[in-house]
């Protein structure tokens, strides 16, 4: 148990920070935004089981089980003596971690909720503001004149354009804004962005999870960029970009809050179109996909080995 408690504490040490921080850095997600989202997912998740089982682990050591120590303790709680053989480390290990998971459960629960309430206000807004979907575009249209796109995903999803925006783009460069927002919704991107956004409310203090919710926020906006880039070409796409910018998005998603545009955000995005950007090539794709997977298998394997 001990030596699972170190390997679980060991590999939450590396998720929680240069792991991440290497991602965070590194040119190549450019080249593979799916895959580089497909890892940082993995490193989410790995690093919640890791911490979380480390604790159970040192935790349960005096029982050799995860089983054992419930059937242990759990017979405390009605009133029974505490036994000797678990001390308080023991005690308080076990403590937190139930804590530390109950804790981000709720904060992912809390987070849904208020995103949903979010989109509701919005999709009431629309119906009111808004006119009716732009014939052939399938959005709909404010009477604004800055130049803004966004959508409202949900079960009832809709893309919002602004007349600025009709009157700034030609046709093309419209239908790749268009495209962009729909890409979003198509993708589900916002559940993406919502685990991140919670995972950044639990621990607020934590310095890799609001790096982490920038790096996705950046991702998805290049996943998006592919969608009209395939349809409509790159440079409608590219013009929009360089007419509108970042500022024509109030974030991801009008849920709760998207994430602010980051600094040097629009200049990651115009190079991806540049003629001389490589893909990332199949073995290194697959090489991330196997490490992604590898950092949540292997702790979530120590976590049912020490279970019984």
């Amino acid at each position: 148990m001990i030596a699972a408690a170190l390997l679980l504490g060991a590999l939450a040490l590396a998720l929680a920070w240069p792991i991440p921080v290497a991602l965070s850095r590194a040119e190549w997600p450019a080249r593979s935004p799916a895959t580089a989202l497909v890892l940082w997912q993995g490193i989410a998740l790995g690093g919640a089981l890791s911490m979380i089982g480390a604790l159970l682990a040192f935790g349960a050591a005096p029982a050799r089980s995860l089983e054992g120590a419930a059937e242990a303790l759990l017979p405390v709680f009605a009133g029974g003596p505490i036994p000797g053989h678990f001390g308080v480390v023991h005690l308080a290990s076990l403590t937190l971690a139930v804590g530390l998971a109950v804790h981000l459960a709720l904060n992912l629960a809390t987070t849904a909720v208020r995103a949903e309430r979010a989109r509701r206000r919005q999709h009431r807004l629309i119906d009111l503001l808004a006119s009716p979907e732009m014939e052939g575009s399938g959005a709909r249209v404010l009477a604004h004149p800055v130049p803004v796109a966004y959508c409202v995903p949900g079960l009832r999803t809709v893309t919002v354009i602004t007349e600025g925006l009709v009157d700034l783009l030609d046709d093309d460069e419209l239908r790749a804004v268009i495209g962009h927002e729909r890409a979003h919704l198509e993708q589900l991107h916002h559940l993406v962005l919502l685990a991140f956004r919670a995972w950044h409310a639990a621990l607020p203090w934590f310095p890799i999870a609001n790096r982490a919710e920038r790096s996705v926020a950046v991702l998805t906006e290049m996943l998006a960029d592919d969608a009209p880039r395939r349809r409509v070409g790159v440079q409608p796409l590219r013009t929009a970009l360089l007419r509108v910018g970042t500022a024509g998005e109030p974030g991801a998603y009008a849920d709760a809050g998207g994430v602010a545009p980051d600094e040097g955000m629009l200049e990651r995005r115009l190079a991806r179109l540049d003629p001389d950007a490589t893909q990332l090539d199949a073995r290194s794709r697959t090489a991330a996909w196997l490490l992604a997977a590898g950092i949540v298998v292997v702790p979530a394997c120590v976590l049912a080995a020490i279970t019984f």
